[in-house]
């Protein structure tokens, strides 16, 4: 409740209502007492005793010595005649007006500006014992802290006049005071003084904080009030500092942060930590810590609970969660369930919070809900990516998609490719975290026109996959996909019998499979670790009999860190193609070496056999290999390179005829992954081959 004061009524005689300036009691108290017995004096000596002093003192006036002295209400006029001459004309007064342009109020502030420097004194123990055993509670720590927070340090010497001076001071004196007691020194005093320069110099005035420590407290019992938990060291063994240790503040506090962050983790969602008690000794200048910790039910995973807009009902949820229920509670893997759904990038809002139920669970433990807040966002998306390489030209591919078509998570892309070598457009359905999370299930139709060097082709295709992927979220060791494609395609390829290019139709049926084991440390730009990955694809050539053949690919990268901005990164591909000749498989089905994500230097596909016209014919088997120097300066990066690759006719990878492609390429670092800019050259360049080969993409080469 609000108290609201009530105004005093008004004085007797005062209409205006406003209090007296001293009631009456305080008058009366004022004056001093008169006794009844003593004779009073008549109005005859009083004016006497007024006689008498003004005889003893001269009035005041000119007196003859021309000073001045007596009394001003009695002194006598003074005769001048200056007084009594009449005032001239306005216009005789000579007053030159006011100029303001002459004046700034930079002229003001620069009169008024002061320059300053300040010193520490008192410190002189806690230095010698950082040279001696260097401590967290050393002067270097608190000196450091002091001029990352000081405001005279901040004012860079500078300030408005003196008095802004004195506050940076007194702000600065609780500071340091501040930083002493939160590392140990609880009966530090600080004192400050402004210490002028000497008259007629102009250095700076000098700020000087005087401190004085007193002696480093140290932890003496410590004390956890709290009930027993699971298992019994919980609390004890997630608190740090140890007794006999200096009370530090930052250390203490990320101690019971610590203790805070370890319950959940630990099976008590609803932990409470309280406010501490530190018993101050200064006799043995020691503090008995206590603090009070209420751990609240050990609780167990529960039931999910959704409110607000829903984008998923409790079903598809508790799919993406990597628990089930009467697991053990772990907020850590709340929050991998929040993480995943932001993942889903179907909602705007969403919140996971643990709420006890009420319900004990067959071990004992209690059951915690979780309730998941859902907020729907936005639904449909368009993006778009470019890219440039040399022999593969301009590519730009535009998409929308709409994410939850049919829910839950059933998506509809349509994509359009244009370039200067490639068009086409396809419609894929992408249901993803299928029955399990990180699993999507794909269907694709899709028709593209290319036109490179190595074949001109017209392809239909119809393919579905289930993959099991990594996420920035959770990269994964192992990840694996499998699928089916059936494909028709015209494609124009040399014919050497025939000596010229014709035009032949192929049917494939495919059932293209990979695996890859990760340990890398990064899925988008790596720094350290290993990939290793595999391809195979058992394939059917149909039309004119059917022929069967497997295409299959290995391919290794490594990364290794020189230092803290340099990696070197490796990568090593093999490839066949067996039990087919290469006239009998669809030339866009051949192998090819050549470009930005092959061997640098040389144009798209332009490595390997080639036909009269000197245009590539492909092959069934295929060797790469290439070495990076990646150095890092903040969001830039320099990369140079060699590369090297070789594609043969037989199914038999060959390294008699290795080409080699150097280079220098550039990076720029963003959030989603490295842009990249390269430029290479061939070694030991052959006829047709271009001198110097540029490649624009999103990504590291490998």
């Amino acid at each position: 409740m609000q108290r609201t004061a009530q105004a005093p009524s008004p004085a007797p005689g005062n209409e205006t209502g406003e209090p007296p300036i001293i009631t009456d009691e305080e008058f009366d108290a004022t004056i001093p007492s008169i006794d009844p017995d003593a004779p009073m004096g008549t109005i005859e000596d009083w004016d006497a005793e007024q006689a008498r002093l003004d005889s003893q003192a001269p009035a005041l006036g000119q007196t003859g010595d021309g000073t001045v002295g007596g009394d001003l209400l009695t002194a006598p006029l003074v005769d001048d005649p200056e007084l009594a001459a009449p005032l001239g004309p306005l216009e005789s007064f000579d007053v030159e007006p006011f100029d303001e342009s002459r004046y700034t109020e930079a002229d003001d502030d620069a009169a008024r500006a002061v320059r300053y420097s300040y010193r520490i004194d008192g410190l002189d123990a806690l230095d010698a014992a950082d040279e001696a055993n260097p401590e967290p509670d050393g002067a270097g720590s608190i000196r450091a802290r002091f001029g990352e927070l000081s405001a005279l340090d901040d004012g860079d010497g500078k300030a408005s006049n003196g008095a802004m001076v004195s506050a940076r001071m007194l702000e600065d004196q609780q500071l340091l005071a501040d930083l002493l007691i939160g590392q140990c020194y609880f009966d530090a005093t600080v004192n400050g003084a402004i210490e002028f320069a000497e008259s007629g110099t102009t250095g700076p005035m000098m700020v000087v904080l005087t401190a004085s420590p007193g002696p480093c407290y140290r932890l003496g019992t410590i004390t956890f009030n709290a009930p027993p938990v699971e298992p019994a060291d919980l609390i004890a063994r997630n608190f740090v500092p140890a007794t006999g240790e200096p009370i530090d503040a930052e250390r203490i506090l990320a101690a019971e942060a610590n203790i805070a962050v370890a319950m959940p983790q630990q099976g008590y969602p609803f932990a409470k930590v309280g406010q501490r008690d530190i018993l101050l000794d200064p006799e043995s200048v020691t503090g008995d810590y206590t603090l009070p910790v209420t751990p609240g039910a050990r609780s167990s995973f529960g039931d999910i609970v959704t409110s607000g807009s829903t984008v998923f009902e409790a079903e598809h949820i508790a799919k993406l969660a990597r628990f089930d229920k009467g697991d053990l509670y772990d907020s850590r893997l709340v929050d991998d369930l929040r993480k995943a759904l932001v993942a889903t990038g179907l909602y705007s809002v969403v919140a996971v919070q643990p709420e006890p139920s009420g319900t004990a669970a067959p071990d004992g433990t209690q059951y915690a809900d979780l309730k998941v807040d859902q907020e729907a966002g936005p639904e449909r998306t368009l993006a778009a990516n470019a890219g440039y390489g040399t022999g593969q030209g301009i590519r730009a591919q535009g998409s929308w998609t709409h994410r939850n078509l049919f829910p839950p998570e059933g998506a509809l892309i349509a994509s359009i490719t244009a370039g200067t070598q490639e068009q086409g457009a396809s419609a894929t359905f992408r249901r993803s975290n299928a029955g399990r999370r990180d699993r999507a299930v794909e269907l694709s139709l899709s028709a593209l026109r290319s036109d490179f060097a190595a074949y001109e082709s017209f392809t239909g295709r119809l393919a579905g996959r289930v993959s099991y992927y990594s996420t920035p979220i959770w990269q994964k060791r192992l990840t694996y996909s499998y699928g089916f494609e059936l494909l028709g395609t015209n494609e124009q390829d040399y014919n050497f019998t025939l000596g010229q290019r014709d035009r032949r139709t192929y049917y494939v049926a495919a059932l293209p499979g990979q695996i890859t084991w990760d340990r890398s440390n990064d899925l988008l730009d790596p720094t350290s670790g290993f990939r290793l990955s595999a391809q195979v694809s058992p394939e059917a050539s149909l039309g004119s009999g059917t022929l069967f053949y497997g295409r299959g690919l290995l391919e290794g990268t490594g990364y290794y860190p020189v230092g803290d901005n340099i990696v070197i990164a490796g990568r090593a591909r093999v490839g066949s193609i067996f039990g087919a000749d290469r006239t009998d498989i669809a030339p866009s089905r051949r192998y090819y070496a050549g470009g930005g994500g092959s061997v640098r230097g040389f144009g798209y596909q332009e490595l390997g056999p080639k036909d009269p016209d000197n245009r590539p014919i492909g092959g069934r088997s295929l060797v790469e290999a290439a070495a990076e120097i990646r150095y890092r300066f903040g969001n830039y990066g320099i990369v140079g390179f060699v590369d090297a690759g070789q594609v043969s006719t037989s199914s038999t990878p060959g390294f008699d005829d290795l080409r080699y492609g150097v280079g220098i390429g550039g990076r720029f670092y963003t959030n989603f992954g490295p842009m990249r800019l390269d430029v290479a050259t061939p070694i030991a360049r052959r006829p047709g081959e271009s001198r110097v080969a540029v490649y624009i993409s999103i990504g590291q080469a490998f």
